[in-house]
Parts: structure tokens; C-alpha cells; sequence
């Protein structure tokens, strides 16, 4: 066996070639006439030799029908073919490992030596290792050789959880439960509702209701925020921009300029021209235009870059 020039290269290759293709029940029966044991497992065994346990497991030929073919009837086994002479593959163990244990059960990793079970490599047909291959009910479903980078491995795993969720009950067991579904709060859905329907004289009734009574609710802050914004602007046209650029001196003219701006998304030149209003200003119209234009950086994302420039050039202006 021989070590891999390349990582993704033949993983297409690899899984073709193993899909369907390898019959996991020869094994098995070696092993099984090795040790003496009835072909067949216990009753039951199917159902409890997956239940729990480690997200490593060391596997040999002995264990190899117990620790794979019927632990993947419940949940998605990831054969690892490694040996200890083999670099790349003492670079994607231990990637595996830690996927592994971070899985929750979703899946199991289980390691084969090569070198000490080598009837396990030519069960899968491997030629060079590291080979990784996936096995879920008892028969390979994909595989790929080579020491991928841990992103393309993460890839990997979840396009196969995915893909696997509704067939293999240790996957859904082991995604958290959806948190319940709460109640729809009356308040909000008031004020959603007189949004809705433009009536934002309501809308912003309602949601002031409810800062009255939770002066910390950033939802409704949030909301009130659009909702009188959304009422400026519907009334704002394109001659406002006009009108402001040729008398720079009227102030109420350059906030209906600067909420034209925003509403078409020239964000930048609304905030350029309230900063620029900020400056000419001074006494209660500049504050006018400083809590207008606070008020305007409340509609972004705090960490929006145009946002943060802006306080910058503001706070420049001011002080």
C-alpha cells in the first residue's frame, strides 16, 4: 500500500468505486470463523451494539461487524484507514477525532490500522491511505482518499448527515430539539398590523405603548425607528434634493433632502449632508440636525461601515 500524492484528486474516484461495490458480509464471516462464533448475531444486537458509547473507536477485524456494519443500521460510521508510518494521515486523524466527538452521536469515527488488519483495506479495495469511507445500513455510501483540509471534511460530513437525517435515527437523536415555538406577542402584532396597512399613526401609537411600559425593549425601539422613518420618507420627492442643494441655509430642507437620500440608498451623500448642515449650524438647529441624523444610523447595522464613518465625521463636526 502507498502513501497518496494528492487529497481530493481520486475521491470521486474512491466513492464510485466502493458504492454498493463492497460486500461487508465476508468479513464478517472470517471473522466470525476465526473466533468460532455462529454466523449470525444475537437477537437484539443490531439494536443495541450502536446505542452508545466513545466517538473513537479502535476497530479490528474482530469487531469490525459489530463496531461498523451494525452500529451504521443506527447512525453514520466513518471508517478511517490509517497506518502509523503514513504523514498524511497523522495530519486528518486527528481532524476526524475531533469532528467525531463533536458530533453529539450524529456519527462514529472508527479507526482501522491497516498494517495490523489488512483484510479490512482490501475489503474496501483501498490503495492508498489515508482513505476515509462513510458507511450507513450496512454498506458503503461514500468515500475519499487523502488528507483534505478540515473545511472540504466538514463538507463532506454534512452533505452525508444531511442526506442521511430521516434514514438513520442516531442523526436526528442527536440534533438538539427545536426550542418551542412562543406565543406571538398581542403588542407587536397590533403594530405590525397598523404597519402593514400604512397606518403609521397607529403603528407608532403602539410601539410607543410598549417602550411606555419597557423602556429597554430594543425590538420596539428598533421598530419605532422604521416606522417614523418609513412615514418621512413616503412623503419626501425628488425636488426636496433640489430645493435643499440651492438653499443650503434652510434647514428643514436638507432633512427632507437627507430622507429622500436614505430611501433611494444613497446612503453616503445623506449622511455627508447632514454632517455638512451640522457644521454651518449652531444652538437647537444643530442639535435639530444631530438627533435627525442619529436617528437615521439607527435604520443600519451598528457595524455598517458607512454608519461608523459617518460618527466620526460627525463627531468631528461637533466638537
Amino acid at each position: 500500500m502507498t502513501n497518496p500524492r494528492g487529497s481530493a484528486a481520486n475521491s470521486a474516484a474512491v466513492s464510485a468505486a466502493l458504492s454498493g461495490a463492497v460486500d461487508l458480509s465476508a468479513l464478517k464471516a472470517r471473522a466470525d470463523a476465526a473466533r468460532q462464533r455462529p454466523a449470525s448475531p444475537p437477537p437484539g444486537a443490531e439494536q443495541a451494539a450502536p446505542a452508545s458509547g466513545a466517538a473513537v473507536l479502535e476497530v479490528t477485524e474482530a469487531s469490525f461487524q459489530t463496531d461498523v456494519v451494525e452500529r451504521s443500521l443506527r447512525q453514520l460510521v466513518v471508517v478511517d484507514l490509517w497506518a502509523d508510518w503514513c504523514g498524511p494521515c497523522k495530519q486528518l486523524s486527528p481532524v476526524l477525532e475531533r469532528l467525531a466527538a463533536e458530533s453529539g452521536g450524529a456519527w462514529v469515527l472508527a479507526k482501522v490500522d491497516v498494517d495490523a488488519n489488512p483484510r479490512i483495506a482490501q475489503l474496501f479495495g483501498a490503495q492508498s491511505i489515508p482513505t476515509v469511507v462513510a458507511i450507513a445500513g450496512g454498506q458503503p455510501v461514500d468515500a475519499f482518499a487523502g488528507a483534505l483540509p478540515e473545511p472540504e471534511v466538514r463538507k463532506w460530513l454534512n452533505a452525508l448527515l444531511d442526506a442521511l437525517k430521516d434514514k438513520l435515527p442516531g442523526i436526528s437523536d442527536a440534533q438538539p430539539a427545536e426550542p418551542a415555538e412562543q406565543p406571538e406577542d398581542p403588542r407587536f402584532v397590533e403594530a405590525e398590523e397598523a404597519f402593514e396597512r400604512g397606518d403609521y399613526a397607529a403603528a407608532e401609537a403602539a410601539y410607543q405603548r410598549i417602550l411606555d411600559a419597557e423602556p429597554a425593549n430594543e425590538l420596539a425601539k428598533a421598530a419605532l425607528t422604521q416606522v417614523r422613518f418609513t412615514a418621512r420618507a413616503e412623503k419626501a420627492d425628488p425636488s426636496s434634493v433640489s430645493r435643499a442643494d440651492a438653499d443650503p441655509g434652510d434647514v428643514q430642507a436638507q432633512l427632507a433632502a437627507a430622507d429622500y437620500e436614505v430611501a433611494a440608498n444613497q446612503v453616503e451623500d445623506a449622511f455627508a449632508r447632514l454632517i455638512a448642515t451640522v457644521r454651518r449650524t449652531a444652538g437647537d438647529e444643530r442639535n435639530k440636525v444631530r438627533e435627525h441624523l442619529v436617528g437615521l444610523f439607527e435604520l443600519f447595522d451598528p457595524a455598517d461601515e458607512r454608519v461608523a464613518k459617518a460618527r466620526r465625521n460627525l463627531a468631528s463636526a461637533l466638537f
